[in-house]
């Protein structure tokens, strides 16, 4: 059997989904994703998770949290970058806060990718981003660990907006419907998470 990574760029993703206007479709397994996109002859060695707290929101910190538990009780591997603080300023109006921008996420993935493809670590690794930064580790491989197959899963409305990572599909809303978590999972420490009521499928 042919060994699988799959790498998810968690806001990527996230956004894509945030643009379906299918909130329900957010409350998503990772694993079963990644599973869905498995070939007859491979195992699925790991799914990795990227992503980052926005610990300013207390609300959405809080629901984040619960999903990446949710998702390490289904033995998703997370690796969680920061958000950093940025001044800003209104070009029209003078008006200046502070926002954040999200930091090191697509860095961790190219360097996940690519240390994994050199080690050996698996046949074929599935990235599921459109995030163009990573084009560097995919040549990286190429070049280095050809024997290593790269295939780029680009999340919905999102396929023409990467074609220079050259996806082999889009992700439908048909099939992130069809890998959603249960309403409730047991995480760690014996704590039951519940799906957000805002998550909840449509009647």
């Amino acid at each position: 059997m042919r060994r699988v990574i799959a790498y998810i760029d968690g806001f990527n993703l996230y956004h894509s989904i945030d643009d379906l206007k299918r909130p329900h479709l957010k409350w998503l397994d990772l694993r079963a994703l990644a599973e869905s996109l498995l070939r007859k002859d491979e195992t699925l060695k790991v799914v990795k998770y990227f992503s980052a707290y926005a610990t300013w929101m207390p609300a959405r910190y809080a629901r984040h949290r619960d999903y990446v538990d949710a998702l390490v009780a289904r033995g998703v591997v997370t690796h969680m970058a920061s958000f950093k603080e940025k001044p800003r300023k209104c070009l029209s109006c003078g008006a200046r806060w502070i926002g954040h921008e999200e930091k090191e996420t697509d860095v961790q993935v190219a360097v996940h990718m690519v240390a994994d493809a050199l080690k050996g670590e698996a046949e074929r690794l599935i990235v599921i981003t459109a995030d163009t930064d990573i084009a560097p580790a995919v040549r990286m491989i190429a070049a280095n660990a050809p024997q290593c197959e790269v295939f780029v899963a680009a999340p919905p409305g999102r396929f023409g907006k990467c074609r220079v990572l050259k996806p082999g599909v889009e992700i439908t809303r048909g099939r992130l419907a069809s890998c959603l978590l249960p309403e409730s999972l047991q995480v760690g420490g014996g704590r039951t998470v519940q799906r957000p009521a805002a998550y909840a499928p449509p009647p």
